[in-house]
């Protein structure tokens, strides 16, 4: 059986200042086309459809066109909720929809009920776990703790049990969001720690054939077995270096696994620059970028005058201004944004303390600051659902 895997469309997110829905709309073309072209059995999409639970209309039109022509080509596609979106509001209509060749799972009481298709060579079930918020979920997987490798244990038992019970031979699919031990992240994905930790083991998914991941933005092979697609458009500068692609999955009559990227149209490049205002307006080596998206790191002493207008004459397409300024370390003027960089919210409040009181906090202390921090998250992800 032939597989497209796909994840994190966003649709609806803009790219600093850039509206993206006409990239987003030539992506969708790109991956029908795709589809037809490569005789694809099956397409996955492993979650973040939307960028935000309340999608704006003309995102939920590019789905609508999407969803109309994935169903003309009669090609059964899976689709699970990522935490960009309001399950409730994907999941609506998923039972007429299912009718069309379209699955949608968005319910994680239904992580062990699989999507049976078949091929010449016999059944394979695609199980569909939609994104698990711990705090959320924990009560319906019977786990004591509210983290994420307990409840993504718990749901991968339900998916062993169901596989267990079905005719030998029947392979497996497993669709998942979440943030995998060995994956790398982009300044692009929203935060997702719980209890201090954000990743969980590759070994979770242990006992499928294939598990198509999501919520990365970098395409990543984790193991021959477990992948990340990516998104199929850059949505930070951190992405710069990324290859945009998709995965086209070969799962044999026995299991076996092959993969071959497919790249995804590229509206525009993108760069990253630095060094000081006069330098990135006369250095030859920077005309490729002239025509990309630029993020522009100026490292001048002194601010200078005008900056933005005056790159913009040599790279029209500038989206992002930093300053930089090139200062030794213990410089008193190396600004609190560069000191902050790269630390976790809860790093900071830690070195608060240590700031203000002269030491760091004891560990009855960074117990309280950690169920602080997990009593914040989890109100933000009950009132996100709750939309």
């Amino acid at each position: 059986m032939r597989l497209l895997h796909t994840s994190d469309w966003h649709l609806g997110r803009a790219f600093h200042r850039v509206n993206m829905l006409g990239a987003q709309a030539e992506f969708i073309g790109h991956l029908v086309e795709t589809v037809r072209a490569h005789a694809v059995d099956a397409v996955v999409v492993s979650g973040d459809v939307y960028d935000r639970a309340v999608p704006p209309l003309a995102a939920v039109e590019l789905f609508d066109d999407a969803l109309h022509r994935l169903a003309a080509l009669g090609v059964p596609t899976v689709m699970i909720s990522g935490n960009h979106d309001s399950a409730r509001r994907l999941g609506v209509g998923a039972g007429l929809i299912d009718r069309a060749g379209i699955h949608l799972r968005t319910e994680p009481s239904a992580c062990g009920t699989p999507v049976v298709l078949a091929d010449a060579f016999g059944d394979v079930a695609f199980y569909g776990l939609p994104y698990l918020e711990p705090a959320l979920v924990k009560d319906e997987f019977a786990v004591d703790k509210a983290g994420h490798e307990p409840v993504l244990a718990a749901a991968m038992d339900r998916v062993r049990a169901d596989l267990a019970a079905r005719a030998p031979g029947t392979r497996s699919v497993v669709l998942a969001h979440a943030f995998v031990t060995g994956g790398e992240a982009s300044d692009s994905e929203r935060d997702i720690t719980v209890g201090g930790v954000a990743a969980v083991p590759a070994g979770v998914f242990d006992g499928v054939d294939y598990v198509a991941l999501g919520h990365l933005h970098g395409c990543q092979t984790l193991t021959g077995r477990v992948r990340y697609s990516g998104s199929p458009l850059a949505y930070s500068f951190s992405e710069a270096g990324h290859r945009k692609s998709m995965w086209l999955v070969d799962l044999g009559a026995d299991g076996a696994v092959t993969a071959e990227r497919l790249d995804c149209p590229v509206p525009r490049p993108l760069a990253r620059v630095r060094g000081t205002l006069d330098d990135l307006l006369a250095d030859p080596a920077l005309t490729p970028h002239e025509t990309a998206w630029v993020e522009a790191t100026l490292t001048d002493p002194v601010r200078p005058a005008d900056p933005m207008a005056r790159l913009t004459e040599r790279f029209p397409h500038t989206l992002s201004l930093v300053f930089a300024p090139d200062r030794a370390p213990g410089d008193p003027d190396v600004t609190y944004a560069r000191r902050l960089a790269g630390r976790s919210d809860r790093q900071i409040a830690e070195d608060f303390v240590a700031h203000v009181r002269g030491a760091g906090p004891d560990q009855r202390e960074l117990t309280v600051l950690g169920e602080a921090f997990d009593a914040v998250h989890t109100h933000l992800a009950v009132r996100e659902a709750a939309r």
